[in-house]
């Protein structure tokens, strides 16, 4: 394999602003600018094909490139070291309220558009809702709510993706909402869709048959749904995230505000079960390209207990838990991460200006020959103790982030994606024709274009 420093050398730490360089040292470079197309930019090409066009950009310029896409510019900073830069943040360097410029009017306020100060107030909060503790409560309402579903799915041929994500967000509805789905289900999983595909829409304005306007309908139906419930849920609360958030209060006993509590369940739902059904699509996927390895799950599941589990039985999932790792490498369900400039600073002898917006890529690095055996390659053992491929490096493996801002939910989402797979590797087989390969559809989180048609054979 090659030497894993070959790209990726030591960053500069920019807790110094770029300061003018001594005499006889070297100046500090410009990005490489990627031209494109006009007006449009590197849009099409990244919605076409992110994985291939961000390889190309690496292999093009190496680890820092400039690019103009979805209306803006963008530095992209590649591999591990330029994700600790970024993600661990020293300085307080970067900010995450970059975000708004993709997604800010459809997840007003939601946590991961929040900086520093207010930030760290609202996550501490909304820790308790992810709290050992509270995935206890929820576990069992999960498994309840795994088994109601699939008692509804019948063998044959179907679109896996729409089914997992119908699941995922009833899911959520029960353990973060504290209720069943209503009549209006299916409409408040087309507004998520749409809220999250309006990220990358190339006219960002209220026009009719845009993304964007779509996105907007989404995020007005989202508002009146939560809206509407939070008179009961504060004046009855239960054990769900909803309830947590309506009894939450500040370090000086102040309440979330309703716009807040609003903004909170838009933006973890959402979350919660967007990046699980990505998740489970590709994990899927891969299982039904490798019987080798579905077999290997089914059969942990089998040992585990073929009936409801319990909390410390997840701890037991060990080739399960390297398999969903490997598909997180493979395909993270954030495939990219901006962020804005708070100062100059620099990495790796290039300046990146006050302002700018940066944006670090974990799918990139998860694919990189330097640093992974064959990477294109579904290969779970690569996590084993043996190996620990993702261990050479801290920022290496990052599909939940890192730093400050890590995702909060990383261990919901492993819950309930072991919760899920449990069931359907004890109740189905899966295939795909052999000459089958899933196509990803980046126009913004990564889903299978073609929604994963699959076979399912019953197994009982």
């Amino acid at each position: 394999m090659n030497d894993p420093q070959a790209k990726s050398a030591r960053p500069m730490l920019a807790t110094d602003p770029a300061p003018p360089p001594a005499s006889g040292a070297t100046a500090l470079r410009e990005a490489p600018h990627h031209r494109s197309w006009p007006v449009i930019g590197s849009s099409l090409a990244y919605i076409r094909d992110a994985h291939t066009f961000l390889r190309r950009l690496y292999e093009r310029h190496g680890d820092v490139a400039k690019i103009d896409a979805f209306g803006t510019q963008c530095h992209f900073l590649f591999g591990p070291d330029a994700n600790q830069f970024v993600l661990q943040n020293r300085g307080n360097l970067f900010e995450n309220a970059r975000w708004s410029y993709f997604i800010g009017p459809f997840f007003n306020r939601g946590l991961m558009l929040m900086d520093f100060d207010e930030h760290r107030l609202h996550r501490r909060i909304m820790n308790a809702a992810f709290s050992n503790e509270a995935l206890l409560g929820y576990f069992d309402r999960m498994q309840t709510s795994v088994d109601a579903e699939l008692a509804g799915w019948e063998a044959g041929d179907c679109l896996l993706f729409k089914r997992l994500k119908t699941m995922t967000l009833n899911i959520g509805s029960e353990v973060f909402v504290g209720q069943k789905p209503g009549d209006d289900a299916d409409a408040i999983n087309d507004a998520f869709l749409d809220t999250v595909q309006a990220a990358t829409g190339l006219i960002r304005y209220a026009v009719p048959g845009t993304r964007w306007n779509a996105g907007l309908k989404g995020r007005k139906l989202l508002e009146r749904h939560f809206t509407r419930a939070l008179p009961a849920k504060r004046a009855n609360p239960g054990p769900d995230l909803f309830s947590r958030l309506c009894e939450a209060r500040t370090d000086d006993g102040q309440l979330f505000s309703d716009d807040d509590v609003v903004n909170h369940m838009i933006f973890v739902l959402m979350a919660a079960h967007d990046t699980s059904t990505i998740t489970l699509s590709n994990l899927l996927y891969q299982l039904a390209k490798q019987p080798a390895w579905q077999e290997r799950l089914r059969d942990e599941c089998r040992a585990i207990g073929t009936g409801a589990l319990a909390f410390d039985d997840l701890e037991r999932f060990e080739d399960t838990s390297l398999a969903i790792k490997e598909t997180l490498r493979i395909a993270a369900p954030v495939p990219m991460l901006p962020r804005g400039v708070t100062e100059e600073c620099a990495f790796n002898g290039v300046r990146l200006p006050k302002g700018a917006m940066v944006a670090v890529a974990p799918w990139m690095t998860h694919h990189m020959p330097e640093w992974w055996t064959d990477p294109q390659r579904f290969d779970p053992d690569r996590f084993g103790s043996a190996r620990a491929e993702d261990r050479r490096h801290p920022f290496l493996w990052t599909p939940f982030g890192g730093g400050a801002h890590k995702c909060i939910g990383l261990h919901f989402g492993m819950m309930e994606v072991k919760t899920i797979l449990h069931r359907l590797l004890l109740k189905f087989r899966f295939t795909v024709p052999d000459d089958y390969v899933m196509p990803q559809d980046f126009t913004s989180l990564p889903i299978p274009k073609d929604r994963l048609p699959i076979r399912l054979e019953r197994l009982n």
